[in-house]
């Protein structure tokens, strides 16, 4: 019989299996929570007293507190100090008190002798903030019944404390409202659906004074609210069961019932408008509700359709509610007519299919009428936030009517002028409007992109508005320089993304009349442009306002002529305007030269970048590969300027990224830009060949280096980024591979300014020079970036073996030294990791050597090296703050997994040869990943992306290839690895999710052969095993495997299961694995159905395992991945009418995740 071995699995670690949230860590244990019976106390409560029901089991208090009972006194002193102190450290003191208060078993009945006896608003907040936690906790022991008494007795002294603190209110409405969420499916025999009679309890409210009135919309409103929020430690699945019911069973009812009271509250009684604030609220919440769960971000308009239930159709059919709210637009005060704006924004975008075509035609004809009487009468429009829901409305009205079913309207005309002349009004008002022209613009991009769907017998009218519109917003952009250099606001040139919609929506606008803008442009461009020359060239004393104020303008004007060239991207019939084109495009290249030969005196930024932006635009049109050639453009440019095809124009355009670099080291947008370019230029099969001969880049690639790029010599200002280094080097690397092949020599003089940076490095080093450390650093930090982005693009097998015989072995020992050095400094450890894990990554299949070559080995060798070296001297550093965590300690162990991913998956070293001939490379690099993995808490991995993005693909190849070191590893890390792969399981990352099924699978599939052996008492006999420490994992913490299968299990028959066939992989070797476990799994789910279900469930599981052997051949898996489809679909069949209890109570508490 083989020997065995037995571990002692630690019965208790610090690592859970079972997924909690990390907000909710630190919430009591089930166990120690109370069940409390909440009822009104007025009487002082002495330090002694705890205000529990004597009905409370005596354990409770035999719990161990961590923090000392606080008198109430204190505790108003410590809220305070939370939220008013200015001294940072007693802040923090406080704050760390008050967590520990929180997270106390006795928080419960402590929270209620704050609400019963402090006059403290923090101290209120406090409390009603720790019992949203505490019903919010997935590990929470509160009852059904707890949970009820709980909202009750909230309810009531809300009732009884009609005057708290807004913010207080607030926090115990959010506390009713998560309660009512979490317990919505809570049915009991007597009770019923307990929590859903909050409208009943509400009503309550509404018979009482304005002020209790109030209080019950909010708690209308927080309600909706909440049950249309995803939270973080709730499925997807379970929260749009539980929207979908309340939707169904009572959003309808909330939402007439608010309309109900708009029509008899009475709205000229100044008591009675924080009421009508509320109830406008509340109907927008409503109408904004995700009916049918396609909406991610409440914040977006990208979802312009709002899809209206069936139900719904009456409230729509008569108009009474848009002529409601229609009517409150001109009856409120311009800050509550806002919320009535937002409703029928909502209104507007009712989807089309609730309608008949008659009546589709009704509604958008109510709709005109009633947008037109605003227009008439905008005097509420002043207020900013209705100027801008109304912006939004009249795109609304757009994007879900088409262009001819209003030019069907009688009112047409009559609403197209209002809304341009708006539209006009608005643009000119630019610092009123800055935030809404964005609507505004979208709406006529909307409208002129709808004209070649028009016939042509029909007279939509837009060319007589649409051009002066565009008229009216290039004047006001170039006023608006004027206003800004004046009154020190906020530059619109400096928001680079508002900016790009803005001007991506002009150039279709444009297209209406595009013979006329461009006249208008090239007007104001001859003026503005003429004027600026005159003042460069003025030998009196400079005006530099003129100056700043031309260089506003210019850049405008240059964005605009960008973007309007830009524009024919979407358009097949442009070129009938390339003469035109060329026009622009030559004034532009006149201007470029004239600012070029003054930068050396003076500069501006917004004209460079706009320069730049135009190139960016004009590169897609005219240069580059499948896009329009036009001779006439060309032939204009060059009877102007002498640039007669594409290559003079490309040498135009590198000569000006050529004075940018050298030029504009101090601004990052613009070094940013420039350099994008060049990379953009660099990715073209035909352009970076045309590049490649142009004389402007041989100089590039022949004399990079401080000389004449500066930002490539030691900078010492933080203005410089240093990271741009790697987007250069990268565009002259894929310029250098367009003729390098395997010329050595080429390669060695474009490496020489790296090459030279690096002996200084080493001469410094072994201390032989007199550089400042600092001086050290960014020479490092420069020639890792850089060499990283010469790699980055040499992706075929002879230019990596140029690169890897230059690196090794004179220069690769520099950088591991630097990281012995500085392994805190993520300014060095950060591009130095980088350039080993991109060393390591066998992009494209470069990393091919030779059968005689030992560089495979080599490069194993100095990558294991690397993170040997980092990863021993980051595991010696003590405690770090919370604010530098990342930054100086995890970012560099992502990098080191990612590396070590690179390296065991690049196929380029034979691992079993290494441990054969004794070399310790692996052994090391694998025992050195270990250490930091658990010197790490394991909910860093999911609350760091870029952490778990590089641990589970590394796992996933460890499961794969090494189980075998996998196996040996000490119990407590073999547990941590597997509650990592639990809590991934649970991740919203897909891509997380799938590697963590893949390496599960693979240790299922270790450890099955490996028990199946041992039964059989296959492996040759009385042969030596291993010391496999997992192999003792069934058996002593079986319930690990089993909380897995419940997990998986779950998530396949209860929820949206995005991978089910990954998911199935696992789940059938945790079925064969406790087969006995699975049994009475099933055998207690199946007795849980209605006895008219049972029957069903028991053959669906009957069928899961249809045909499944006690083997994990491929042949096998693959059948029980069919039998788990059949099996899903059986069972929505089977339970289509009972998951509403299947929700909570239904599932045997080993199922509840």
């Amino acid at each position: 019989m083989p020997i065995s071995y037995r571990y002692n699995y630690p019965t208790c670690s610090h690592v859970s299996v079972q997924t909690r949230s990390p907000l909710l860590s630190g919430l009591a244990s089930p166990a120690a929570l109370p069940s409390a019976n909440f009822r009104a106390r007025g009487s002082p409560i002495m330090e002694d007293q705890v205000c529990l029901s004597s009905t409370l089991h005596s354990s409770l208090f035999l719990s161990p507190i961590p923090l000392p009972f606080l008198q109430l006194v204190q505790l108003e002193l410590l809220c305070h100090q939370l939220y008013e102190s200015s001294d940072i450290v007693t802040r923090r003191r406080a704050e760390k008190t008050l967590v520990a208060f929180s997270e106390s078993p006795n928080s419960l009945p402590q929270c209620q002798i704050l609400l019963e006896n402090s006059q403290s608003p923090y101290a209120l907040l406090l409390a009603a903030s720790t019992l949203t936690k505490l019903v919010t906790s997935p590990t929470s022991s509160l009852s059904s019944d707890d949970r009820l008494q709980l909202r009750n007795y909230i309810l009531q002294y809300l009732s009884t404390r009609i005057s708290l603190t807004p913010y207080v209110v607030r926090a115990l409405v959010q506390l009713i409202a998560r309660i009512s969420k979490h317990g919505w499916f809570d049915n009991d025999k007597s009770k019923g659906f307990m929590f859903r009679d909050i409208l009943e309890e509400v009503g309550k409210f509404l018979q009482g004074s304005a002020a209790h009135c109030v209080v019950g919309i909010q708690i209308l409103y927080e309600l909706v609210q909440e049950m249309n929020t995803l939270e973080s430690t709730r499925t997807l699945a379970k929260h749009r069961k539980t929207a979908g019911s309340f939707r169904d069973e009572s959003l309808y009812n909330i939402f007439t019932l608010s309309t109900t009271l708009l029509r008899q509250v009475n709205i000229s009684d100044e008591q009675q408008q924080p009421l009508v604030e509320w109830l406008l609220k509340l109907c927008s919440i409503c109408l904004s509700f995700d009916f049918i769960g396609n909406s991610t971000d409440e914040s977006s308009d990208d979802l312009t359709t709002v899809q209206i239930p069936t139900a719904w159709r009456p409230l729509f059919r008569d108009f009474s509610t848009l002529q409601l709210f229609f009517g409150l637009f001109h009856s409120l005060p311009p800050r509550l007519a806002t919320y009535s704006v937002s409703c029928l924004v909502q209104l507007a975008s009712a989807r089309r299919s609730l309608f008949s075509n008659l009546e589709r035609a009704q509604y958008l004809e109510q709709l005109v009428k009633g947008v037109q009487a605003i227009l008439e009468s905008p005097q509420s429009l002043s207020n900013a936030e209705c100027y801008h829901e109304f912006c939004r409305l009249l795109v609304r009205l757009k994007s879900n009517y088409q262009l001819g079913e209003l030019m069907k309207l009688d009112q047409y005309p009559q609403f197209l002028q209002l809304v341009a002349k708006f539209t006009i009004s608005s643009l000119q008002s630019w610092q009123f409007s800055s935030n809404s022209v964005h609507y505004l613009l979208s709406l006529w991009q909307k409208m002129v992109g709808s004209v070649p769907y028009i016939r042509a017998q029909d007279t939509h009218l837009l060319n007589t508005y649409v051009p002066e519109i565009v008229k009216v917003y290039i004047t006001s952009r170039l006023e608006c320089v004027e206003g800004v250099l004046r009154d020190d606001i906020e530059d619109p040139l400096d928001d680079d993304t508002a900016l790009g919609q803005q001007l991506d929506q002009l150039s279709v606008i444009a297209r209406c009349d595009y013979h006329n803008t461009c006249e208008l442009l090239i007007s104001l461009f001859d003026t503005s442009a003429s004027n600026y020359q005159q003042l460069l060239q003025s030998s009196s004393t400079r005006n530099e306002n003129e100056l700043s104020l031309r260089e506003g303008q210019l850049a405008w004007l240059v964005h605009l002529i960008g973007h309007v060239i830009g524009g024919h991207v979407a358009h097949s019939n442009s070129g009938a305007y390339d003469s035109i084109d060329g026009q622009l495009v030559c004034r532009v290249l006149q201007l470029m030269d004239l600012t070029d030969a003054h930068l050396s005196q003076r500069g501006s930024e917004h004209l460079d970048i706009a320069i730049i932006g135009f190139f960016e635009q004009f590169r897609k049109f005219y240069i580059g590969e499948m896009i329009h050639k036009s001779a006439q453009v060309y032939r204009t440019l060059g009877e102007q300027l002498g640039l007669n095809d594409e290559t003079m124009v490309l040498n135009v355009i590198v000569r000006k990224i050529i004075t940018n670099l050298k030029m504009w080291m101090r601004s990052q947008s613009i070094m940013t830009k420039t350099l994008m370019l060049l990379q953009d230029l660099s990715l073209g099969f035909s352009s970076v060949r045309k590049l490649f001969k142009l004389d402007s880049i041989q100089f590039i690639l022949a004399n990079h280096n401080a000389e004449h790029f500066p930002f490539l010599g030691i900078v010492t200002s933080d203005q410089v980024d240093t990271r741009c280094r790697t987007v250069f080097y990268t565009a002259l690397g894929r310029l250098l591979m367009v003729e390098l092949g395997e010329n050595e020599e080429r390669f060695t003089h474009f490496m020489t300014p790296i090459t030279n940076t690096l002996e200084q490095v080493k001469t410094a080093l072994s201390g032989q020079t007199v550089l400042s450390e600092q001086q050290i650093k960014q020479m490092i930090v420069g020639a890792a970036r850089d060499s990283r982005g010469i790699l980055i693009a040499f992706s075929n097998k002879q230019s990596y073996g140029l690169f890897f015989e230059w690196i090794y072995p004179n220069y690769v020992s520099i950088f591991v030294e630097a990281l012995r050095l500085w392994y805190l400094d993520s300014f060095v450890t950060t591009p130095t990791l980088k350039l080993v894990a991109e060393l390591a990554q066998n992009r494209s299949q470069r990393l091919t050597f030779d059968v005689t070559s030992p560089n495979g080995v080599l490069l194993f060798r100095e990558a294991s090296r690397t993170i040997v070296t980092y990863g021993g001297q980051i595991l010696t550093v003590g405690d770090i703050p919370e604010e530098e965590l990342y930054s100086r300690k995890l970012k560099g162990i992502a990098i080191s997994f990612s590396l070590l991913k690179s390296s065991l998956c690049g196929n380029y070293v034979n691992f079993g040869v290494l441990k054969l001939y004794g070399d310790t490379a692996m052994e090391d690099a694998m025992n050195i990943f270990v250490k930091l993995l658990i010197s790490l808490p394991l909910k860093n991995l999911l609350d760091y992306p870029k952490l778990s993005a590089s641990y589970y693909p590394l796992l996933e190849v460890l499961t794969q290839h090494h189980m075998e070191f996998i196996s040996t590893l000490e119990p407590n890390v073999i547990i941590y690895i597997i509650s990592s792969l639990s809590e991934g399981l649970s991740s919203l990352d897909t891509s997380v999710c799938t590697g963590c099924c893949s390496s599960l699978d693979h240790i299922l599939t270790f450890l099955f052969k490996k028990l199946n052996k041992q039964k059989t008492g296959g492996g040759g006999g009385g042969a030596f095993t291993p010391s496999y420490a997992l192999l003792q994992l069934p058996q002593a913490r079986p319930e690990i495997l089993q909380d897995m299968l419940n997990s998986i299990l779950n998530t396949v028959m209860f929820e949206k299961c995005r991978i089910q066939w990954s998911m199935s992989r696992p789940l059938l070797g945790l079925i064969l694995l406790n087969e006995d476990y699975f049994k009475t799994l099933r055998d207690q789910i199946v007795s849980l159905q209605p006895l008219e279900k049972q029957s069903s469930m028991s053959v669906c599981f009957d069928n899961l395992m249809d045909g499944i052997e006690y083997n994990m051949s491929t042949r096998n898996r693959d059948k029980f991945t069919q039998n788990l489809s059949v099996f899903r679909r059986d069972l929505t069949v089977s339970m289509k009418d009972s998951q509403a209890d299947m929700m909570n109570e239904s599932l045997p508490p080993m199922m509840m995740t």
